[in-house]
């Protein structure tokens, strides 16, 4: 049973298990564990297009978020907010391109994990509802990503220490990261979005305990380990 996230030394990233529907099955971890120069590139990938994520939606919703009212605080929120993450994303793809180096691993794409197109293919088509629920899909591809590196911090304490503290060191701008998308949402919507929350909240869940054929930060449970998948991560 992997350990929970509400570990003493990291009270940040207490809400993103409160916030997630299930825990990434052991299945994940051991597969993972076997094929790190994959995961880090995949890995690259992801910081790199959360950075673009980012940046597209300050160029589609940025002018209309500064028009808000001034007495509004939220009237710039959305244009600070993915212009700090945008630029912390790009410092992670730059670590971890640092990593490859140093491990001698030549850079290539990867081919990416249906996780992400699988949760945008539920946005809505209309706005505001577009808007919102872009950022609730955000603000779970942030929290999972966040219980990913935890999962790694600790399976790799022991066999690689470094790489286990790059990964323990990304915690708490990931768990930020996934507040920020949330609460710029809530404040955005002027209501709870916990109903439509809950809605990407199973879609995100089967994605996680489905089978993927590929190892990817973010895939399923491998293929053919899913006989290995624990009953208590359902």
């Amino acid at each position: 049973m992997l350990a929970s996230l509400s570990d003493e030394r990291l009270p940040e990233t207490v809400p993103v298990i409160e916030f997630l529907g299930c825990r990434t099955p052991d299945a994940w971890v051991t597969r993972a564990m076997a094929e790190i120069p994959i995961l880090l590139l995949d890995h690259a990938s992801l910081e790199l297009r959360a950075a673009q994520q980012a940046q597209k939606l300050i160029r589609r919703y940025g002018a209309a978020s500064s028009r808000r009212s001034s007495a509004d605080a939220s009237g710039f929120g959305l244009l600070n907010k993915m212009s700090r993450l945008a630029r912390e994303e790009l410092r992670h793809f730059e670590q971890v391109i640092a990593i490859l180096e140093k491990r001698r691993i030549a850079y290539r794409p990867v081919s990416a994990s249906r996780y992400a197109a699988a949760l945008h293919a539920h946005v809505r088509p209309l706005e505001p509802d577009r808007l919102l629920d872009t950022l609730i899909v955000g603000a779970f591809i942030e929290a999972r990503s966040c219980e990913r590196f935890y999962c790694l911090w600790l399976s790799l304490e022991s066999a690689e220490p470094e790489l286990a503290r790059f990964y323990g060191s990304l915690l708490r701008s990931e768990a930020r990261h996934f507040l920020d998308y949330l609460r710029l949402g809530e404040t955005l919507a002027g209501e709870s979005m916990a109903e439509r929350a809950e809605f990407f909240r199973q879609r995100e869940r089967e994605l996680v305990l489905g089978t993927d054929p590929e190892i990817r930060l973010h895939s399923g449970v491998p293929a053919e380990s899913i006989v290995e998948v624990s009953s208590e991560t359902r």
